[in-house]
């Protein structure tokens, strides 16, 4: 006899439907087939042992299960379910109709009991596409499957009760959530806040611009000056993710297995940090079965680089694409697989080895052009998509111990907020093709020219700062677009001169001459 039921595969963010097939006839021995990996092909053993647990039989004829569509890689353990599930049914030790109105996805112990899985919330979409009625798996993974809608989602312990569900002898409650109450009550819950902040005006009112138009920001500073405890709260000010966002964020962290606890949907702006010892496979993402990388995990949030020129040059230099494409393509001989990564990026760095050149009290101790060498660590080409360079200075003691009340992340945000309203009105006018713009940092070069137009006494100070200051001719665009954001933060339609002027102050690493 053989017998069916379905699973599914996923590949980069989505998943498409996998059929298992059981058939029991003469001979000995246990077969899967259809492109399996070692994970699915130990299933055999975990298989056996939870249905011998449970007072089942394991069929000792010739068992062939084949996974289909035959031709397409089939990896983990997820397929344990199905498997157990589809050989009880050709055995004809349990009686069941309703298997095609299933996906059924999960782990097997040896005991019965049921482990969670990866990439439920793909897995739940492509079911419900399909017009399957329900989804059944693990306790543990349910809250992330009920996140989509019409679908009924069973979350179940063990192998057992699944038996029981679908030879009627017990009846489950399908898990309904209310995603956007649960959305729209997370939206903002945050750890940090600006609040906390004392002193650094400056580089908040940096981060605030960076923000609001969506810039890449690098800060420059000896340690202990607070570069990382600014960057942390970078994603406190930036606009609350839309639902869309939120959903093709949390796939894309189901796909990794990064969801944990009960917060099924990431209801907050990502924030990923990875250490400078990272590879170039685990910053971008790739491996034999692709997986998203650090940028992707970033996806609609803030990547945050430590210590910048500490990476090693070929995993930054891996970065400048998804930059500029805002998406990274893994290709392999079979398939090529794409992963969103729409990230805002800030950097930190000392100035020099010792981190103490530009230090307004202790002496930098190194050696004539050392400082120069360690900045050149970063290249001119990653440099040129970064958009504000901001040099932050250490905070004094008044200032510290100051308990004047600071603003908060959520005054900022406001503005922010107000800010990017603007741009996305400006960008919904204008044909922006296949790639939509949605940020002042988006805008093409050429797009600059049209939007970011200055007056003649602005043209003369960015002439005289380019020529005084010895602006590259890359800082040029950068200036324009930073300029334009700050204009929209004043909620002015034209770009004035002290726009521009404070535009120019964030160029620090473009400045001949700037390490000596």
């Amino acid at each position: 006899m053989v017998a069916k039921t379905f699973g599914s595969a996923v590949y980069g963010v989505n998943a498409y439907t996998v059929t298992i097939e059981v058939n029991i006839g003469q001979g000995t021995k246990f077969f899967i087939v259809g492109l399996p990996d070692s994970a699915v092909k130990e299933s055999e053993h975990r298989v056996e042992s939870a249905i011998k647990n449970l007072g089942y039989a394991m069929p000792r004829q010739k068992v062939v299960v084949n996974l289909a569509p035959a031709d397409i890689k089939k990896e983990g353990s997820a397929y344990d379910l199905p498997i157990a599930l589809g050989t009880l049914l050709a055995s004809e030790q349990i009686i069941a109709e309703d298997f095609d109105q299933y996906v059924i996805m999960g782990e097997l112990s040896l005991d019965g009991k049921l482990r969670p899985i990866k990439g439920v919330l793909p897995i739940a979409i492509e079911a419900r596409k399909q017009g399957f009625k329900g989804f059944l798996l693990p306790k543990e993974n349910e809250a992330e499957a009920a996140i989509v809608n019409n679908l009924d989602i069973y979350g179940i312990s063990d192998l057992q009760e699944a038996i029981d569900f679908f030879e009627g002898k017990v009846q489950l409650r399908p898990l309904r959530l209310d995603t956007r109450s649960i959305f729209f009550n997370q939206i903002n819950n945050y750890d940090a806040d600006f609040a906390h902040v004392q002193g650094q005006e400056n580089i908040k009112r940096a981060l605030e611009i960076a923000a609001a138009g969506g810039h890449n920001v690098i800060m420059i500073g000896p340690p202990g000056a607070g570069k990382t405890m600014l960057a942390k709260r970078l994603p406190t000010i930036l606009p609350p993710l839309t639902l869309n966002e939120a959903l093709e964020t949390t796939k894309i962290h189901s796909v990794a297995g990064k969801l944990k606890g009960a917060g099924a949907l990431i209801s907050t702006r990502p924030f990923r940090s990875p250490h400078h010892t990272v590879s170039d496979v685990a910053l971008v993402g790739g491996g034999g079965h692709p997986q998203p990388g650090e940028i992707s995990l970033a996806h609609n949030g803030v990547l945050f680089l430590d210590e910048l020129p500490e990476f090693k040059r070929t995993v930054l230099e891996v970065m400048r694409q998804p930059l500029e494409e805002r998406k990274v393509c893994i290709s392999r001989a079979k398939i090529s697989v794409e992963f969103p990564s729409n990230f805002m990026l800030i950097a930190s760095m000392n100035p020099c080895p010792c981190g103490y050149y530009n230090h307004p009290e202790k002496e930098c101790v190194c050696g004539p052009g050392v400082v120069q060498k360690y900045l050149n660590k970063v290249s001119g080409p990653l440099l040129d998509r970064i958009d504000l360079h901001v040099e932050v200075t250490p905070v004094g003691f008044d200032e510290m111990s100051s308990i004047r009340k600071t603003e908060s992340s959520g005054e900022i945000r406001e503005r922010v907020i107000k800010a990017r309203e603007i741009q996305q009105k400006r960008f919904e006018e204008l044909p922006t093709g296949d790639n939509p713009i949605h940020s002042n940092a988006m805008m093409p070069s050429q797009m600059v020219k049209e939007i970011c137009i200055i007056s003649e006494p602005g043209k003369n100070l960015l002439k005289s700062a380019m020529e005084k200051l010895g602006l590259s001719a890359r800082a040029y665009d950068r200036i324009l677009r930073v300029s334009r954001t700050i204009a929209d933060l004043a909620e002015s339609e034209e770009i004035k001169v002290e726009h521009l002027a404070e535009a120019i102050q964030y160029r620090s690493l473009d400045r001949d001459g700037w390490a000596g």
